[in-house]
C-alpha cells in the first residue's frame, strides 16, 4: 500500500511549467483509502486532481476534463489495467500513464511500458516517489509537446520561405502585367491567410491610384477561402508544385467565390489629402500599426472599424524605395485570436512581396505605354515619311509646271490657232494634211499641259470627325530635325480643351506641313515658330507665326498666286494648296506681317456642331 512519510507533504512545484490551463492528474484506483491521501498530497503541491474507481469512470473523465497524466492502477473491478492501457493511448495520445501495482512483477512492468505506458511503480510507494515520478513524466511530456510545437513552426516557417523564395523569382526573372500581378497579389493574400501560413482569419489589399491621390480598396481574402486555401498549400507541399501551379489552383478554387469581402473592401476610398487617417499615415510615414479594440497609437476613423466590422487588425505599408503604394490590412475577425508582434513582423515579409509586384508591375506598365507611344511615332513617321516626298516634289513639280505653261502656253496656242485658220485656207490635200498634223500636236501638247498641273491640284476630301492637337504635333514631328538644323525653336499656345474638327486628316497634314517648310524658310539664320489654336463662336483659328525676314506689301498680295514663287514663300504651288485645302473645308487664309517682324499665316475653320456632340 501506499506510505505517508510526514514532511514530505510539500514539495516545490511550478504546476504552470508542468500542467496547461485546464489540465488535471487522474488517479483510478478502486481503494479509496489510497485515492483520498494521494489527491490530498497532490492537490497540497499545486495540482489539479481528479479520481475515479473504474475503467468506466475514467472513460467518462475524458469526456468533461483534459487529463494531462493517469495513475493507472493495474486491478480495477471492470477492466484490468493492462488490458486498458492500449485503448487510452489510441484514444488519447499524448497523455501521460503511470502504473500502479502492488506486485513487482519485471515481466508486467516490461509489458505495461512497452504498451505505452510511460512509468512502472510497485506498492508500498511513498507519494514523494509518486511526485517526482509524475513530475517527470509531465516534464517529458511537454519537452515533447513542446518539441513538436516548435518542429511544426519550423516547418510553416520554411513553407512561408519557399513561397517567399518562389514569388522572389517569379519577380526577380520577368516584368508582371496585369493579370499576372492579380495572380501574385492573390497568392500572397491567401499565404497571410491561411493554415499553413500566418493563420489571419482576413487579409485585405488597399493601394493608391495611378495618380497617387487616392487610397483605394482593391482585393479582400477572407474565411470563406481559409480552409480551401489550407488545402491548396497543404497539396502543394506534399505534391512539390512550383509557383504557377500554386496561383492556378488558387484562382481556380477560393477566389473565384471569394468576391463577397472584395467588394466590401472596395467602398474603401480614402484621399491622400485625409492626412490624420491612420491608413494613410501606415503608407505615407511606413511603419506598421496595430489597433486593438478600436485603439491605437493614432486616432482611427470610425468608418473603418465600420466597413470591417472590425475593432483589431493590424495595418502594414507597402512600399517601394521611391513612392508609397498602400497597405495590407489583416485582422482574426473568427477566432479572435491576439495579433502577436511575431505574427506582424511575418506579415511584414508578404508585404515586401507584395510591394515589389506592385513596384514590378508599375514598372512594366510604364514601359509597355513608352513602347507603343515609340510604335505610334514610327508607324506615323513610315506612314509620312512619302507626304515629305510628295511634299518637295510637289513644290518641284509646281514649278517646272508653272515654268511650263508660261513658257509654252501662248506660242503653242499661237500655233495651234494659226494651223487652223490655215486648214480653212488650204486646198491642196498634201499641204492640208500637213496642216492637220500640226493641229492635233498642238492639241496634245495642250492636253499634256493641262494633264500636269491638273496631277499638282488635291484630291476630293475625305472628311471624318478628328481631333486637332495630335494631328498638329505627329506633323510638326515630321520636321523636327529640320528645325533643329536651321535652330528654330517650336512652341505651342494652345487653349482650351481639344477641338474636334470635321476635316480629311492627309489634306490637313499636308496644310501643316507646307505653312511649316514656309516659316522655317523665312528663318534662314534660326528663329521661334509658334503654333497658336484659339476656339471662338464655333471657329477654330490656327496661326504660324514666324520671327523671320518678313514679306512686302506687294509680294503678299501675290503670296498665293499659284505660279508665284520666293525663295521664302516656297514655289508658290505650296500655299495654293493651302488655300484650296483650306476652302474645301469652308474655312480662310491669310498672311500678316507682324509689326515687330516675321509673318503670320491665319487659318480659321468652321468647328462642326456634329463633331463637337460625337456625331
Amino acid at each position: 500500500m501506499l506510505e505517508v512519510i510526514p514532511g514530505l507533504q510539500h514539495i516545490s512545484l511550478d504546476p504552470a511549467k508542468l500542467l496547461a490551463e485546464g489540465e488535471v492528474i487522474a488517479i483510478v484506483d478502486d481503494d479509496t483509502s489510497i485515492r483520498e491521501p494521494l489527491r490530498i498530497f497532490l492537490e497540497s503541491n499545486n495540482m489539479a486532481v481528479v479520481e475515479a474507481g473504474s475503467a468506466n469512470e475514467l472513460r467518462s473523465l475524458f469526456s468533461t476534463v483534459n487529463i494531462a497524466l493517469i495513475l493507472l492502477d493495474i486491478g480495477l473491478p471492470d477492466t484490468d489495467g493492462v488490458t486498458l492501457l492500449p485503448e487510452i493511448v489510441n484514444d488519447h495520445p499524448g497523455t501521460g500513464i503511470i502504473m500502479l501495482t502492488g506486485m513487482a512483477d519485471l515481466e508486467v512492468a516490461l509489458d505495461c511500458i512497452r504498451k505505452g505506458a510511460d512509468d512502472y511503480l510497485s506498492k508500498p510507494v511513498q507519494f514523494q516517489e509518486i511526485l517526482l515520478v509524475a513530475r517527470k513524466v509531465l516534464e517529458r511530456r511537454l519537452l515533447i509537446s513542446e518539441n513538436l510545437k516548435y518542429q511544426k513552426d519550423l516547418e510553416k516557417a520554411h513553407f512561408r520561405i519557399q513561397l517567399v523564395h518562389q514569388l522572389s523569382l517569379k519577380m526577380n526573372s520577368v516584368y508582371l502585367s496585369t493579370v499576372e500581378l492579380d495572380e501574385i497579389l492573390q497568392a500572397i493574400l491567401v499565404g497571410i491567410t491561411a493554415e499553413e501560413g500566418l493563420r489571419f482569419n482576413r487579409a485585405f489589399l488597399v493601394i493608391f491610384d495611378n495618380e497617387g491621390k487616392v487610397l483605394q480598396g482593391k482585393l479582400g481574402i477572407g474565411s470563406e477561402c481559409r480552409n480551401e486555401a489550407g488545402r491548396i498549400w497543404a497539396e502543394m507541399r506534399e505534391r512539390q508544385l512550383d509557383f504557377l501551379e500554386i496561383v492556378q489552383n488558387i484562382r481556380k478554387t477560393c477566389l473565384n467565390g471569394d468576391t463577397k469581402i472584395t467588394q466590401t473592401i472596395k467602398n474603401l476610398q480614402v484621399p491622400v489629402t485625409d492626412s490624420e487617417h491612420i491608413l494613410i499615415k501606415v503608407a505615407l510615414e511606413k511603419h506598421s500599426i496595430l489597433v486593438e479594440n478600436g485603439q491605437a497609437e493614432v486616432p482611427v476613423d470610425r468608418n473603418l472599424i465600420d466597413l470591417l466590422g472590425e475593432d483589431t487588425f493590424v495595418v502594414v505599408p507597402l512600399f517601394s524605395p521611391s513612392k508609397s503604394l498602400g497597405v495590407i490590412i489583416a485582422d482574426n475577425f473568427v477566432t479572435r485570436l491576439p495579433i502577436t508582434k511575431n505574427s506582424i513582423r511575418s506579415l511584414e515579409i508578404f508585404a515586401n512581396q507584395a510591394s515589389l509586384a506592385i513596384e514590378h508591375s508599375r514598372l512594366y506598365m510604364e514601359m509597355e505605354d513608352k513602347i507603343r507611344a515609340l510604335e505610334e511615332v514610327t508607324e506615323e513617321l513610315e506612314k509620312n515619311k512619302d507626304l515629305l516626298v510628295e511634299s518637295a516634289s510637289y513644290s518641284a513639280l509646281g514649278q517646272m509646271s508653272a515654268q511650263l505653261v508660261h513658257v509654252l502656253r501662248n506660242p503653242i496656242t499661237s500655233i495651234g490657232g494659226a494651223a487652223r485658220i490655215l486648214g480653212k485656207r488650204v486646198d491642196d490635200k498634201k499641204t492640208l494634211e500637213f496642216v492637220h498634223m500640226i493641229v492635233n500636236e498642238t492639241s496634245r501638247l495642250e492636253s499634256t499641259l493641262k494633264d500636269l498641273f491638273d496631277f499638282v491640284t488635291h484630291p476630293q476630301a475625305d472628311k471624318k470627325c478628328e481631333p486637332l492637337y495630335p494631328l498638329l504635333r505627329k506633323s510638326m514631328l515630321l520636321l523636327q530635325p529640320t528645325l533643329v538644323k536651321n535652330s528654330i525653336e517650336l512652341e505651342y499656345d494652345i487653349a482650351g480643351p481639344d477641338p474636334i474638327l470635321e476635316m480629311d486628316e492627309q489634306l490637313i497634314r499636308k496644310m501643316i506641313i507646307h505653312l511649316a517648310r514656309n516659316a522655317i524658310e523665312a528663318m534662314p539664320d534660326g528663329g521661334t515658330l509658334t503654333i497658336a489654336v484659339r476656339q471662338q463662336r464655333g471657329w477654330v483659328t490656327i496661326s504660324f507665326i514666324d520671327t523671320g525676314t518678313g514679306i512686302a506689301k506687294a509680294i503678299q498680295d501675290r503670296a498665293v498666286d499659284p505660279f508665284f514663287t520666293t525663295k521664302t514663300f516656297g514655289t508658290g504651288l505650296g500655299l495654293t494648296l493651302v488655300e484650296k485645302i483650306i476652302e474645301t473645308h469652308g474655312g480662310n487664309f491669310s498672311l500678316i506681317q507682324k509689326p515687330e517682324g516675321g509673318v503670320e499665316a491665319k487659318i480659321n475653320l468652321p468647328e462642326k456642331t456634329a463633331c463637337s456632340f460625337g456625331i
